[in-house]
């Protein structure tokens, strides 16, 4: 009682279907080495990423 059917269209199914579809082709490519929390926290304090960038040494930016 109270069910809730949610309207997914054609395309939206389609368009799921190809996402997951394109992660199990990248994942077959770049299967994860370890789960990205270990891997931040092994990384070198020389090489963190901030956002989009990655800082080296003494706050120089690439």
């Amino acid at each position: 009682m109270g069910e809730v059917v949610r309207f997914v269209s054609k395309s939206e199914r389609e368009r799921i279907r190809l996402i997951r579809e394109a992660r199990a082709i990248y994942d077959s490519v770049f299967p994860p080495a370890e789960p990205v929390n270990e891997q931040r926290d092994k990384a070198p304090a020389t090489q963190r990423v901030i956002g989009t960038n990655v800082q080296r040494g003494k706050g120089v930016f690439s």
